[in-house]
């Protein structure tokens, strides 16, 4: 068997996992999980980038012999480069407030609608468009020669070689997703010197060797190579979705979920602009038509107010509460930034005139019934939007280990649900790296190997749909 080393990193942790591929095995271990804390200083919330990167090199130590190496994350932020190559600043962190009020700069040159025919991409306050117009009267981007993304940045301190990949541009909202190339016209027209980004790589692409120095702080035998994955999260994500064929949506569950379908072209009309879809690029030509939902941030939020509380009496608690008794839009974006999200979802409830949840059991059954909810939605919209029928839902990440919010989905969907696998991330990146190596085949040939070496639970779909509509109705205020 070959050894591989993913480096997934999410917004709250990173990890370095271990996969072990064979012609019909595939076996995935943790070497090492390390905290992801971003840090706020005087001049607003930061990734701490070099605390990252010490992470990666103690998982490299951690794993052992490995043949290859490949790194995911999330998606939008970046570092900045002077032209000596070093890093100007810790990355900003796209919960940071900079952003606000952007939009409405960058639409008074490119109309909102403009900008979705071109890019395809939904509005969110943080896409990396918005957070380079943030930028542009800063000493710092004045300074920049190179803009990396995340997992790009930390794939050049290991390698020395600068690219970016293709599945994370995409999310930059300067990508066309028809052509998978830059989109010049939008970047001209709003002065975004698209020279500061590095050639584009495609997952599968190499993307160098360990340096001699990592080598040597790591243990490893070189030559190691580096292999462009599909480093956004979701991308790997997706590309791990153990679907048999394409009647299938999926929802990557974490910090945040993203729901929708995998498509072979992007949908670019004025309707599912309005939708609030977004088209980013995934494995072989194929796009992820999905919808950005604010997930389990929600709760992580409440667990931290509440003094970590043990999870799992809170969810059996939470399974016996009143269900559907109030709903919050867990796409809204007044819950992105942290703290106070126990009181900021009990006055959404308050000023929808529905009944305000109490206990941390309440407020959690709330949040659980809101997200299920939303993915009902997503999934709904999404069929509609694309003429895409879907007759399972599978729901992969960390989010899978929560089984209420699993059978809840199946109950809001009316659609058997597929849970797991809980390291999609992981195992996309391991797959694609185990591609490049000729040991799997084509998208259809990871995703046959995934479903006959990966533990899948099925949630049936419980009742009628009915109140679903109903909670939809009323949260929708008719």
């Amino acid at each position: 068997m070959t050894s591989y080393a993913a480096v997934d990193l999410g917004a709250s942790s990173g990890r370095v996992m271990v996969g072990r591929v064979g012609l019909d095995s595939l076996e995935l271990s943790e070497a090492h999980r390390f905290p992801n804390r971003p840090v706020r200083v005087p001049e607003g919330l930061r990734w701490d980038v070099l605390g990252l990167y010490a992470g990666v090199l103690d998982g490299l130590r951690a794993a052992g012999q490995v043949d290859s190496v490949g790194i995911d994350s999330w998606a939008v932020d970046y570092g900045l480069l002077d032209e000596d190559g070093a890093l100007l600043g810790n990355p900003v962190h796209y919960r940071d407030a900079r952003t606000q009020g952007v939009a409405e700069k960058v639409w008074a040159t490119v109309p909102a609608a403009e900008l979705y025919a071109a890019t395809g991409l939904q509005y969110a306050p943080f896409n990396t468009l918005y957070q380079v117009t943030a930028a542009r009267s800063t000493a710092q981007l004045a300074q920049a020669r190179r803009l990396l993304l995340m997992p790009d940045l930390l794939t050049y301190w290991l390698t020395g070689e600068q690219g970016t990949e293709l599945t994370n541009a995409s999310t930059t909202q300067l990508i066309d997703p028809r052509t998978r190339d830059w989109a010049y016209g939008v970047a001209e027209r709003l002065g975004i010197d698209l020279g500061l980004f590095a050639p584009l790589r495609r997952p599968g692409d190499p993307a160098g060797v360990l340096r001699p120095e990592v080598l040597e702080e790591t243990g490893l035998t070189g030559p190691v190579p580096v292999t462009a994955v599909g480093s956004h999260d979701t991308a790997s994500a997706v590309a791990a979705v153990p679907a048999p064929d394409e009647r299938f949506a999926y929802i990557c569950t974490g910090t945040w979920s993203l729901a929708g379908l995998e498509l072979d072209a992007p949908v670019l009309t004025e309707e599912s602009r309005a939708a609030n879809f977004t088209n980013e690029l995934g494995l072989d030509g194929t796009v992820r038509y999905l919808r950005n939902i604010m997930g389990l941030w929600l709760l992580q939020e409440c667990v931290r107010a509440w003094g970590d509380p043990d999870l799992g009496r809170l969810l059996l608690e939470a399974s016996k509460a009143p269900a559907l008794r109030s709903v919050v839009d867990a796409s809204d974006a007044a819950f992105l930034a942290p703290g106070r999200m126990p009181e900021r979802i009990a006055e959404a409830c308050r000023v929808s005139g529905q009944p305000v949840p109490q206990s941390p059991a309440e407020v959690t059954r709330c949040i659980l019934d809101s997200l299920a909810l939303a993915h009902r939605k997503a999934v709904r919209d999404a069929e509609r939007l694309a003429g895409h029928p879907v007759e399972v839902v599978h729901m992969v990440g960390g989010g899978t280990r929560n089984a209420l919010l699993c059978q809840l989905t199946a109950d809001a969907c009316g659609l058997p649900v597929v849970a797991g696998p809980t390291e999609a991330a992981a195992l996309g990146n391991v797959l694609v790296q185990a591609r490049s190596d000729g040991l799997v085949g084509d998208l259809a040939g990871m995703r046959r190997l995934l479903v006959d070496t990966q533990p899948l639970t099925a949630y049936e779909p419980r009742g009628g749909t009915e109140r679903w509509h109903a909670a939809q109705a009323r949260l929708a205020g008719h």
